[in-house]
């Protein structure tokens, strides 16, 4: 079994993005994303009470809340992350970077 986290630093603002909604979805075997989990970043940008249980090896999705953030200004409301989890009993840490106008990620440890 494998473990997910997650974390937001806001890249423009130099500091860890606070109280972004994050839910994290599973792509089920009848073709359908059944949500697991959600939460809300705290001070330091992560979510630290997301994922209690270990998840198995399948596709993955994890939509940010982005709009509330940048208060309607922003060029991208929502930032999805679809990822494969391929090995059993490996951590996947998948950060954000966000900004105002962009973002990126990558697979964290």
């Amino acid at each position: 079994m494998s473990s997910i986290t997650t974390h937001v630093l806001d890249t423009a603002k130099g500091c860890p993005a606070t109280g972004i909604e994050v839910s994290l979805e599973y792509f089920d075997q009848t073709n359908n994303w059944q949500t697991i989990t959600s939460g809300v970043t705290d001070t330091d940008g992560r979510i630290t009470d997301w994922l209690q249980q270990p998840v198995d090896s399948g596709t993955y999705r994890i939509t940010f809340d982005t709009d509330t953030y940048h208060h309607g200004e922003g060029f991208f409301p929502t930032v999805v992350i679809v990822f494969k989890i391929n090995a059993n009993d490996s951590h996947y840490h998948v950060p954000l970077l966000l900004s105002p106008f962009s973002f990126s990620t990558y697979r964290g440890s």
